[in-house]
């Protein structure tokens, strides 16, 4: 190339690389510019990371994807590449392999022996080298290639710090139109997995990560899991179990302090199920916290080999896991209002009942008392007497219904003593002798489920008062496995299950125990009784406050 064609082409580059604001396409730009003025077979840019004296970025040109996939990991910084890190002024070589500093090759990689290579100076620091090998025609660089090089270079430096600028805050820009976005959505009530989602894909996008996701715990005391995924891999990871111990998200549920890690598929703490998965290299993982509470994590990932985060990028992820926080509370407080809200309509439904329904019938059965006692026929009597004591059963049901949406039988959450004088209650107003057998230990363990599993044994308790006919009745709590079992059978009459249709009670406790997990059974048959089994899991965090400490409760009659 003659003299005044390459001034020509300088003046040229300088005017593209100003009209480029986007900086991935600034460093695409430089690298086929420097090729192309020093007709190189071979270019490169490597930008170094924030405060850091390694390459972060490798941008390439002539060489193609595949080739690049097979060489493996960009490099690092070392032998030649690294002189000019170390040294930050142009370096021109006839042969690569004859200088002292000289690495090597890894595997797969093209040959190269002539060299030639430039700093890249932005805003007064070293941003990154221009790297070009292999000269046109098999010849060695010359002193012009290596001056229109350094020009290059000097326009380069511009161009990327305007680039940056540009870059810098148009991100900004972006990042606080999604933290309104987020927080009208939050506002607005709108459900929390579809905030949740958004916070993922905001993420991933104003840090040009491949992946990102947040793990958390469904329920407490559960593995986590993969609670929202965008990106590479999203599918695979959904739903992925991510053990507390053993991953880099357990550490950070831990710890509570963010982590930064140049390649996640290196390290000795991940789950490399998860990360095999994504095909995750670096990664940055921030803690979710809600009311003091460490629950999740939101991660964002590159695939290996892809570029490092910043901490410009550390300090935005973290902006959006302070916005997934918030639309966890703003969830549990929803939460909240309508458990508040429930509590109240059952307070309300209970004052009726008891104040119109129970009164009216207390009013007919005194009537019909009245009236017995003043009949001369002994039949009429009988049959008043038995309507009465039908009404006295009525009420009873509805007492207990009644308890039953104001449980205030559970005091301060002892589910071992409610069930006790739950049975002791049943015991009088029934006439069946009923046995409570119940570990301490397992009403401990399920002290958050206690409502549901004293309505379960009401339900249980009132299907053996109208049905069964029976004159004992047990019922029984204890731990099994990694959850309780909750038992409740007669010696009455019993029936076949095969031809007796379920009942609204059997289906009550079906649904009931679903919803916390377990499954209820009913076993009959005909003369030899009832018995009700319902399986209630919980996880190993309620499971070890009580491992060494089982205690059976002595039966009460």
């Amino acid at each position: 190339m003659d003299p005044t064609e390459r001034a020509a082409k300088v003046v040229q580059a300088g005017m593209v690389l100003a009209s480029e604001l986007s900086l991935p396409l600034v460093l695409q730009r430089i690298v086929e510019l420097a090729v192309e003025l020093t007709d190189a077979h071979y270019g490169a840019v490597g930008v170094l990371g924030n405060g850091d004296e390694r390459i972060a970025e490798f941008i390439t040109a002539g060489i193609s994807d595949e080739a690049r996939a097979l060489i493996g990991h960009i490099p690092q910084g070392h032998g030649v590449l690294g002189q000019l890190i170390d040294d930050p002024r142009p370096l021109r070589l006839p042969r690569v392999s004859d200088h002292p500093a000289s690495s090597g090759f890894p595997p797969n990689h093209p040959p190269m022996a002539t060299f030639l290579g430039a700093p890249v100076m932005a805003r007064g620091k070293v941003f990154g080298n221009i790297y070009l090998t292999e000269k046109a025609g098999g010849g060695e660089f010359s002193a012009e290639d290596e001056e229109a090089l350094v020009i290059l270079a000097a326009q380069a430096g511009v161009a990327v710090a305007n680039a940056r600028t540009h870059d810098e805050n148009e991100r900004r820009r972006r990042s606080l139109e999604a933290v309104s976005a987020l927080g009208d959505r939050i506002i607005s009530g709108d459900d929390t997995a579809a905030v949740l989602d958004s916070v993922a894909a905001y993420a991933r996008e104003l840090v040009h990560a491949d992946i990102s996701m947040i793990v958390g715990r469904v329920q407490a005391g559960r593995t986590p899991v993969v609670m929202v995924a965008d990106g590479h891999g999203q599918a695979l990871l959904r739903g992925m179990e991510v053990p507390a111990d053993g991953s880099l998200s357990g550490e950070v549920m831990r710890t509570g302090l963010p982590l930064v890690v140049e390649d996640a598929s290196t390290s000795s703490h991940a789950y490399l199920p998860l990360v095999s998965s994504a095909d995750m290299g670096p990664t940055i993982f921030v803690p979710l916290r809600l009311r003091g509470e460490v629950l999740g994590t939101l991660s964002v990932a590159n695939r290996r080999g892809g570029r490092a985060f910043s901490a410009d990028d550390l300090a935005l992820v973290q902006t959006f896991a302070n916005q997934a926080s918030v639309a966890l509370e703003s969830s549990r407080a929803k939460e909240d209002r309508e458990r508040l809200a429930l509590l109240d309509e059952r307070e309300r439904i209970g004052r009726e009942l008891h104040d119109g329904v129970i009164q009216s019938l207390f009013a007919v059965g005194m009537s019909l008392q009245g009236t017995s006692m003043g009949s001369a026929e002994e039949e009429t009597r009988r049959r008043l007497e038995g309507a009465v004591e039908e009404l006295d059963r009525a009420i009873l049901d509805l007492r207990n219904y009644i308890f039953g949406l104001q449980p205030t039988i559970l005091g301060d959450n002892q589910l071992d003593s409610a069930l006790r004088e739950l049975s002791r209650e049943f015991s009088e107003a029934s006439g069946i002798v009923t046995i409570a057998e119940v570990e301490a230990a397992a009403a401990t363990a399920l002290a958050e489920q206690s409502a549901d599993v004293v309505q379960l044994v009401r339900e249980a308790l009132s299907n053996v008062r109208r049905h069964a006919a029976a004159s004992t009745c047990r019922v029984s709590l204890r731990l099994e496995g990694d959850g309780a079992v909750l038992e409740i059978d007669d010696d009455g009459g019993g029936f076949d299950p095969a031809t007796v249709r379920n009942g609204l009670g059997r289906e009550n406790m079906r649904q009931r125990a679903a919803k916390l997990g377990g499954e209820a059974r009913v076993e009959s048959v005909p003369g030899e009784g009832t018995l009700v089994s319902i399986s209630l899991p919980f996880g190993p965090e309620a499971l070890g406050t009580v491992v060494g400490s089982r205690d059976s409760t002595p039966p009460v009659h």
